[in-house]
This record gives structure tokens, sequence and C-alpha cells, in this order.
């Protein structure tokens, strides 16, 4: 299972250093947005999950899911929407003042 676990998480990264190396506005947003999928996955992995312990520390037993990766991961959630939300408000600024999607302002010349 960590093997699929690194896997995706690789996978994702990837993907999305690619996408930010493109030299588009959207394909840039999506790039952000997955990598921060990927931080908020690997966050949620650090936590040593694990299935039937409870979710507090509990006097009778000793193991317990660690709470703090889940909050981290579901404050991170929230602030990555906020933060998706502001790019493509502040992209379609751009490409309205700029006339095209290029994200230095000027399409390539060939």
């Amino acid at each position: 299972m960590e093997a699929v676990f690194a896997i995706t998480l690789g996978f994702l990264t990837a993907s999305g250093v690619y996408l930010l190396l493109r030299a588009r506005v959207f394909p840039v947003v999506m790039g952000l947005t997955l990598i921060s999928y990927a931080v908020n996955l690997f966050l949620f992995g650090m936590g040593r999950l694990g299935t039937g312990v409870p979710a507090v520390l509990g006097a009778a037993t000793k193991d317990y899911a660690d709470p703090l990766p889940q909050a981290l991961v579901l404050t991170a959630i929230v602030i990555g929407f906020a933060m998706t939300a502001f790019v493509l408000v502040l992209a379609l600024r751009g490409m309205g003042e700029l006339r095209t999607d290029h994200v230095d302002g000027e399409e390539p010349r060939p």
C-alpha cells in the first residue's frame, strides 16, 4: 500500500510541475491545484493512519489516530480552495486586460 501511496504522490507532483511549466494560465492554475493535493495527501499520510483506532487519545488503549494531520489537511483544503478562486479571478482579470492567456502577457513568436 505504501508503494501505491508513493506512486500517487509522485504522479501528482510530477503532473503539477509539468503543468506549472506550461506557458498558459489555466494549466498553471491546475498545476498549483495538483501540487496542493499532493501536499495534502502527504500530510494526511504522515499521520500514520490506522483502521479501527479511535480519533482521540483514550485511557483504555495506547493506539490512537493523531488528530493533528487531519486538522492540518482540513485547514489546507479550505485555504487551497480560497487561493484557487483568487488565482482564477486574477487570471481572468489578466486575460481581460492583456487579451492573451499567456503567463507573461506576450504570445511567443514563431
